[in-house]
Order: structure tokens, then C-alpha cells, then sequence
């Protein structure tokens, strides 16, 4: 099961995943993005993985997709950190520059 919920501020838009990023719920999360950047009116745009617990190889190549195209992302697991850092990695950028700053509230 694969949700993802969409929480707009004033500030950010942040796209909540929950559950398995795996296939065919990859193609969603793509589609979910695209349609959020073209709504930004200036906000920043978040992904969210706090709440995932599985990312398969699928979930990988859509997230680095993201990250190659300036996705910012927050996260609370080690799963998540772990997959973020290895993909960064592979975009050739510091691991640190993909993770929002913690905040205590969305």
C-alpha cells in the first residue's frame, strides 16, 4: 500500500509518502511531483519520507530522478537517510545538500 498526501503552507508545499515506494506506485509519486511543481507559486517543494518503509530498486531510480531534477527531501528513518545519501552519492552532490532542515512542525 502506497499513499501520498499533499500539505500545503504558506512556505512549502510537502508531498507526504507513506508505505512502499515500490512499483507501479513510483509512476504516482512522479506524477505527483510533477503536478506540485507546477503549483509552486513560489513555495519550496518537499518530499517527505518520514512515513516510508519500503523503497525498492524502482523507488531508488525514481527518488535519484528526483534528486537529479533539485528535489529536496526530509526524512526521519534510517532506511530513508541511508537510500538518500547512496543516491546523492551517485549525483555527484554532498549527501547533506538533498535533506531539509529538520523542523518540528510541517
Amino acid at each position: 500500500m502506497f499513499k501520498i498526501s499533499v500539505i500545503d503552507t504558506r512556505a512549502q508545499r510537502r508531498l507526504v509518502l507513506e508505505g512502499k515506494l515500490i512499483a507501479p506506485w513510483t509512476g504516482e509519486l512522479e506524477s505527483a511531483w510533477r503536478s506540485a511543481r507546477e503549483q509552486l507559486q513560489g513555495r519550496k517543494l518537499v518530499i517527505d519520507l518520514t512515513n516510508v518503509t519500503v523503497i525498492g530498486p524502482d523507488g531508488e531510480k525514481t527518488l535519484f530522478e528526483l534528486m537529479r531534477n533539485g528535489a529536496e527531501f526530509s526524512c526521519g528513518s534510517v532506511l530513508a537517510k541511508y537510500v538518500l545519501k547512496q543516491l546523492a552519492r551517485k549525483c555527484r552532490s554532498k549527501p547533506e545538500s538533498v535533506f531539509e532542515t529538520p523542523k518540528s512542525n510541517y
